[in-house]
């Protein structure tokens, strides 16, 4: 079932890799060869991705996906000509990393910068943006309507890119933004702590006819598919947009924006 946004295919991933899906290749903080790609992984160093030679099993590149697995990093195994074609420095050994743009935070920074400014938790989830430009402007648009962080799963979504960090215009500097392994089980976890979900979906109840104050956490889903079946069903409320057009959807980040400022609208009247 569909949300309200535009057409965009998901990739798929096999056992605990995912397989070449591209996302991400826009980032332009890549590391490149074995020896820079294990160094980053024990400085520390925030790695989304690892593009891998198909076929590849030499020592570095088994100590590389050794500390990928211990990293929980997506490997994509693809072939010479893909990463000929990501390689920005023509000497990429079989193995080039994309890193994050900026750091990723905690849980735990969400609920203390709700603490810090004395407001009921207000987050963000999304489920499987694909567009980098989306997430930019999702971010923004969650600084802008006082959201207190942005949760985003680890596979099958855009991480924190060059493209996002230009987009989302500086707001990545004061909203904090969570990568989640699961992200079923994060709103479990998090409706432990009080928090209320709703998400966005073309059949579901009015936003306006909602109760949608208190802590709430706002689901949005993937560009093409909306927000997954098991999502969808461990959320408390079904807002659907109001649509008075001759089409049927909204751009994952416009209708992101449309209903967090219901949110906005109902957290703050008066």
């Amino acid at each position: 079932m569909k949300d309200n946004h535009n057409s965009e295919d998901k990739s798929g991933k096999k056992n605990n890799y995912s397989s070449e899906d591209g996302i991400g290749a826009d980032n332009n903080f890549k590391i490149e060869g074995r020896n820079a790609v294990i160094e980053a992984f024990r400085a520390g160093k925030t790695i989304d991705k690892l593009y891998i030679l198909d076929g590849s099993h030499d020592g570095p590149i088994q100590t590389i996906r050794r500390e990928a697995k211990k990293h929980d990093t997506i490997i994509n195994f693809v072939s010479k000509e893909r990463l000929d074609q990501l390689s920005e420095t023509g000497k990429h050994q079989g193995v080039i990393a994309m890193c994050a743009a900026y750091d990723y935070s905690e849980i735990d920074d969400i609920f203390a910068l709700a603490e810090k400014k004395n407001e009921s938790p207000f987050i963000f989830v999304l489920d499987g943006i694909e567009d980098p430009h989306n997430l930019g402007a999702i971010i923004r648009t969650a600084n802008q309507a006082g959201a207190h962080g942005v949760i985003i799963p680890k596979r099958h979504a855009v991480g924190l890119t060059g493209t996002v960090a230009r987009t989302s215009a500086g707001a990545l500097n004061f909203t904090p933004v969570v990568k989640v392994t699961n992200i079923v089980n994060t709103i479990k976890e998090l409706k432990e702590r009080g928090v209320w979900f709703v998400c966005a979906d073309m059949d579901g109840t009015t936003m306006y006819d909602l109760n949608l104050t208190g802590s709430i956490g706002m689901v949005i889903g993937n560009e093409g598919e909306g927000v997954s079946r098991l999502v969808k069903e461990n959320c408390d409320f079904v807002a659907s947009i109001p649509m008075k057009g001759d089409i049927d959807s909204l751009n994952a980040s416009v209708a992101a924006g449309v209903l967090a400022y219901e949110i906005v609208r109902q957290r703050f009247k008066k």
